[in-house]
């Protein structure tokens, strides 16, 4: 049975679990939708009948002269997939709409088990919808406004005073993709220009640290990385603050391995990786979580087993039924 990987082509993370995966003797296929239709084939047949009847698929896909049939799926991980039918000669709307619905269709008649289900994956980049789920499901959650209203953003500073903007939707999609960090929103700020766009504002958490927990199935393994002490004001992204320390393993609260389950849970996500920032009385506030996240900076910190987590619940048994 074998595992299929669906990722860009330059993706380390993907390479460390094929790697356990190798080690393991699990076969491996991986491919970027993209590339569907050209280096990437497929062909599935379903046969005729209903109750009674032969029915069922039958068929391969084949990538770079390897052929693996439906039936022989084990799992499926979209780690970072490009778009079916984008890199084709003659890519077009039309063509990436016919190439999505073939791909996932077919794989979707399999049982295989997924990491994670692409309705899944799609619904849980929405970061509003994230912020609401969380809520739901116990974890504490700073006060938040979206909005492209003016008057609403100055009431909302009134509130809170001290703030954060951040993009709704994460990274710019231009190419290569520019990450937009969080920031924080300067005392005499105008709002005028968020009628622009929409535009996320956030109560600072003051962190003594952050916390990065990477779930993968029922294992959760968290990471701490303490905020330096001389730390300027306005360095609030973990990801280009400046730090002497590293991550460091850490235990997660009972209240927050619960939330983080149910959140999974209510999300349909096998994997997820999920931002805490921790405060002076030790509360993990939820920022955000990437259901596509790296993990390999933490594990080369911590030595926690991340990349076996996936690799041994890709290699599972199907999910037949």
């Amino acid at each position: 049975m074998t595992v299929l990987i669906l990722t860009c082509t330059q993706d380390v993370t993907a390479d460390l679990v094929v790697e356990r995966l190798d080690a393991r003797g699990v076969p491996v296929l991986r491919m970027d939708p993209a590339d569907l239709p050209g280096a990437v084939a497929l062909s599935g047949e379903f046969g005729e009948g209903g109750e009674g009847g032969e029915g069922g698929l039958r068929g391969a896909l084949s990538v770079g002269g390897r052929q693996v049939g439906f039936g022989d799926l084990r799992s499926v991980w979209v780690r970072r997939p490009g778009v079916p039918g984008s890199a084709a000669e003659d890519a077009s709307d039309w063509l990436v709409q016919e190439a999505s619905q073939a791909l996932y269709g077919m794989l979707r008649g399999t049982g295989a088990r997924w990491m994670n289900p692409p309705e899944a994956a799609y619904m849980a980049r929405h970061k509003p919808w994230q912020l609401r789920l969380a809520q739901q499901s116990g974890l504490p959650v700073p006060a938040t406004l979206i909005t492209t209203v003016p008057r609403a953003a100055r009431d909302f500073a009134a509130r809170h005073r001290d703030l954060v903007v951040k993009p709704v939707s994460g990274t710019h999609p231009q190419d290569p993709p520019l990450v937009v960090p969080t920031s924080r929103v300067a005392p005499d700020a105008d709002f005028d220009a968020v009628a622009l766009g929409p535009t996320l504002l956030q109560r600072l958490v003051v962190k003594r640290a952050d916390i990065r927990l990477t779930a993968v199935g029922d294992r959760l393994l968290a990471a701490r990385k303490e905020v330096s002490p001389d730390a300027a004001p306005e360095d609030v992204d973990v990801r280009f603050a400046p730090s002497a320390h590293a991550w460091r393993a850490v235990g997660v609260p009972d209240s927050v391995a619960a939330g983080v389950r149910g959140y999974l849970h209510a999300a349909r996500l096998a994997y997820g990786a999920f931002d805490f920032a921790e405060d002076a009385e030790g509360t993990w506030w939820f920022l955000e979580c990437n259901q596509s996240g790296q993990f390999a900076f933490v594990e080369l910190d911590t030595g926690q087993p991340v990349t076996d987590a996936v690799a041994c619940w890709l290699a599972g048994p199907r999910e037949e039924g």
